[in-house]
């Protein structure tokens, strides 16, 4: 079996390149929520223009997916993120996309294959979106979290970048003690932490 690539690296080598160069480009982040969002926010805003996208027809009940926009919208203001001319996106919430998307995969376990197709759908409107919107670069914030897969995200990534004509920022957030960051930003700023992914099967599969 082939190593595994180490995304860090990669990342590192990449915004390496990218300050030889002199450039600091426009980036569309997909953000999940706001305990995601900040340590990522904190490594990223150094090298590029971000934008950040929220865009997740996969959270439910609808009062959760508005809670966690909302607490991304005052993490953004209350950590000064707003002053530097960031903002979020918010698309429509359509969870309906998300259910048509999985069917047949509602009873896979979380990490199955029901979270392969729910990356590719959150990845491919983020990818669609930069593509429409003028960002050469997009990622997304969901490689910090321990439970989510850094390979499939990549991989569905950089497809992604290929087919849209987009560069694809490479990354395991969580790495460099990334998470513990997002923990004690998370403390800092007071943020709501939710308990379960998102989506009604992993709240059921986690019995919340």
């Amino acid at each position: 079996m082939p190593n595994r690539i180490n995304y860090e690296l990669v990342m590192e080598k990449t915004i390496e390149a990218l300050e030889r160069d002199g450039q600091h480009p426009a980036l569309l982040l997909h953000a999940c929520c706001a305990p995601c969002s900040s340590a990522t926010l904190e490594r990223l805003v150094r090298h590029f223009e971000v934008t950040i996208l929220y865009y997740n027809p996969n959270i439910a009940p609808p009062e959760e997916y508005h809670r966690r926009e909302a607490e991304l919208e005052r993490f953004v203001r209350d950590a000064g993120y707003a002053e530097l001319g960031i903002r979020v996106v918010e698309l429509s919430y359509n969870p309906q996309e998300f259910y048509d998307a999985v069917r047949g995969l509602e009873n896979e376990p979380e990490r199955g294959e029901r979270c392969t197709v729910c990356y590719r759908l959150r990845l491919e409107q983020a990818a669609r979106y930069a593509s429409e919107h003028g960002f050469p670069w997009f990622t997304t914030t969901l490689s910090i979290s321990p439970v989510k897969d850094p390979v499939r995200l990549n991989t569905i990534g950089c497809e992604l970048a290929e087919r849209y004509g987009l560069h694809y920022l490479q990354s395991e957030f969580r790495k460099k003690d990334g998470y513990k960051r997002s923990l004690a930003l998370s403390a800092q700023y007071g943020l709501y932490r939710q308990d379960y992914c998102g989506c009604i099967f992993s709240k059921q599969e986690r019995g919340v």
